[in-house]
């Protein structure tokens, strides 16, 4: 098994360059873009509301003022996750996990069509939680259907795999929660409909892009494969304020 990005794998690391690349900020780029109706604003912090996803953002060089709102929109007991620029929480906070991962570019990717998925609606909503909840492909909460198309394949009517949009900078939509009933590994359900997502990502304009564990050597392997590139190592913070 190849080493995990960010533990001497040979790809390179540009973790620490931030610019203004929309993906440098994704959350950022998404919520003040065309993901606005999302989110949730005090001062220059902003979320998603907790039942759509877990994501919360600053600007790439926040100063105390914006800790403070942060935490204001947090609230009592509140946490958040914040991706993208490598944020360290001023004294006040507390990093409850810290995860590594991988940013990567579909540019070179057209996506295929695949005529066994099916669009997810609200309806599936109570399988699809099920399915992520025994798979782990990252946070998918009761709304987050409502941020872009998700696709799903059903055997003897069940659910067994699902692949759907998430962030959306302007021009990127990242293709998230990725996963396969583990009873059905190894058919490429993740790939086709991976592709099957970027088809529609394409049809409308954007380029996909996607994020998974630096450490999660199955998908990476998978991305890679379809044509992903490596674009930048990053971490998955989740963050609370001591109040």
């Amino acid at each position: 098994m190849p080493a995990p990005y960010g533990e001497c794998c040979g790809a390179p690391c540009v973790a620490e360059v931030v610019g203004d690349h929309p993906l440098d900020n994704p959350v950022w780029s998404s919520l003040s873009g065309p993901h606005a109706e999302f989110a949730d604003e005090n001062g220059s912090a902003l979320r998603y509301p907790a039942d759509v996803s877990p994501f919360a953002a600053l600007p790439a060089d926040p100063d105390a003022r914006s800790w403070v709102d942060l935490a204001d929109l947090i609230g009592p007991g509140g946490a958040v996750v914040l991706t993208g620029p490598a944020h360290r929480p001023p004294p006040g906070w507390t990093a409850t996990r810290m995860v590594p991962g991988v940013q990567f570019d579909g540019s070179a990717i057209a996506g295929e069509p695949d005529p066994e998925a099916v669009r997810l609606t609200e309806a599936d909503v109570p399988e699809m939680i099920d399915l992520v909840r025994r798979t782990e492909p990252g946070p998918f909460e009761k709304r987050t259907i409502e941020l872009g198309t998700y696709l799903g394949i059903r055997r003897g009517g069940a659910l067994v795999a699902m692949a759907g949009e998430r962030m959306h900078p302007a021009g990127w939509t990242e293709i998230s929660a990725v996963c396969t009933d583990p009873a059905h590994r190894g058919q490429g359900l993740a790939a086709r409909l991976t592709l099957a997502v970027a088809a529609g990502i394409r049809a409308r304009g954007d380029v996909p892009f996607l994020h998974t564990g630096a450490r999660n050597a199955p998908a990476i392997r998978l991305y890679e494969s379809l044509g992903f590139v490596l674009r930048r190592e990053t971490s998955f913070d989740l963050v609370s304020p001591d109040r």
